[in-house]
């Protein structure tokens, strides 16, 4: 399957340069994906914004509502079918969303996430004893912004220290448009059995983590089938630490290259604000996961037909001049927070957002609190980026300390 429509990610361009490349031509535009498969990309935030209101509506998340996927246009071993296809909470829409969420959303009140400080606080300090007794050019990356997030979710859903490794690696994979098709369905396949193995081995021995309440919810039958327990449990390891790690990582690089920002946040203790800000200069999320249109739908102006496919550009949303503003690309953490859209809008508002905001704030307080003089020991045009244009993020960043505070 094979299109004359502009690449993406184009070879040789940054998806986000490419992004904002083809925002010039118009709000949504028609691309094509890795594999020939034609798709739209929304650019803008009122575009965006739109879409994400229509959610359960006039875009449905089911991969039934795509043709392409199923009618022979798009191949079999096309490696996004991994991820598309995915069976998780993500991909269900009206009623099955609502009451999956629902399950899952009681475990994220903010109250409870409240709770989870304390040991977060506790996380961060060890992993910090570790990245000064590393000493300069150690890599930021594996030592903490990739450690905390996995470590937190992790322990919430009771992985076990010794399997954390591989669910690192087999998010990496799935999420990499790099990643061969027989990799990726074999990466999906073995992350999926593994789920089933972690909810039959809490099934057997119960204990004070979500998957245990999730297998009691099921048990009680409280309409919860093994496959959608799965199901949910692969987009809160996925999505739960990916996202934070590439959010940590970003602010880094952002407060390096933007020291008079720094200052202000160290001075002030405005680690809300350098989230805040980081989400919408340097989202983590490229792009979300494809939405269908249940009908034909006008975006921003522009047409869609009924049964296509359609991605959410958070990263290039946020630096839509139409909306920030002549300083759209410079990271300002002074800068008005109202109306962003960094984890989402409506329905499917980011169930996760209270956590990763609460890591953000921990992680880099504590950071910068005790390594003040931290510094980039590369030049920040050097930095490896994941090759991935769901989520974008550095692969390492290795560092040199100055002082050490206790």
């Amino acid at each position: 399957m094979t299109t004359s429509l502009p690449s993406f990610p184009a070879a040789g361009e940054a998806p986000l340069d490419t992004c904002i490349r083809l925002r010039e031509i118009a709000p949504v535009v028609e691309v094509e994906f890795p594999g020939g498969v034609p798709a739209y990309l929304a650019l803008t935030h009122n575009a965006v914004r739109e879409i994400l209101a229509g959610d359960n509506r006039t875009f449905l998340r089911e991969p039934a509502h795509w043709p392409a996927l199923h009618d022979g246009s798009i191949p079999e071993d096309w490696p996004l079918r991994a991820i598309v296809q995915g069976g998780h909470l993500s991909t269900k829409d009206g009623d099955d969303h609502r009451r999956l969420r629902g399950l899952v959303g009681k475990a994220f009140t903010p109250a409870r996430v409240q709770a989870l400080q304390p040991r977060i606080q506790q996380i961060v300090e060890g992993l910090l004893d570790d990245v000064v007794a590393a000493g300069d050019g150690v890599d930021l990356v594996p030592a903490f912004t990739e450690a905390l997030p996995m470590w937190v979710i992790c322990e919430l859903f009771g992985v076990p220290a010794e399997d954390r490794p591989r669910m690192r690696r087999w998010t990496a994979a799935l999420l990499a448009h790099t990643t061969p098709p027989e990799e990726a369905f074999a990466t999906q396949n073995a992350l999926q059995a593994y789920l089933h193995e972690l909810a039959e081995r809490r099934q057997r021995t119960p204990s004070d983590d979500l998957t245990s309440s999730l297998v009691q919810a099921r048990d009680e039958g409280d309409r919860l089938t093994t496959d959608e327990l799965v199901g949910v449990l692969w987009l809160m390891l996925v999505a739960g630490h990916e996202t934070t790690v590439h959010l940590l990582g970003n602010a880094v690089v952002a407060l390096h290259q933007n020291p008079g920002q720094r200052e202000l946040a160290m001075a002030g203790g405005r680690w809300a604000d350098v989230v805040e800000e980081t989400l919408r200069y340097r989202h983590s999320v490229m792009m979300t996961s494809f939405r269908f249109t249940a009908e034909d739908v006008t975006i921003a102006g522009v047409p869609i037909p009924k049964g296509q496919a359609v991605g959410v550009l958070y990263q290039a949303s946020g630096l839509d001049p139409a909306e920030y503003g002549e300083t759209a690309d410079r990271f300002d953490i002074t800068r008005e927070q109202g109306g962003r859209l960094s984890f989402g809008h409506g329905p499917r508002y980011c169930i996760g957002a209270s956590l990763a905001r609460l890591e953000g704030r921990a992680a880099l307080a504590a950071l910068y609190r005790r390594l003040p003089e931290l510094a980039l020991a590369i030049d920040p045009d050097d930095i490896p980026y994941s090759p991935s244009f769901f989520t974008i993020g550095p692969l390492s960043i290795p560092v040199t300390l100055g002082t050490v505070k206790p």
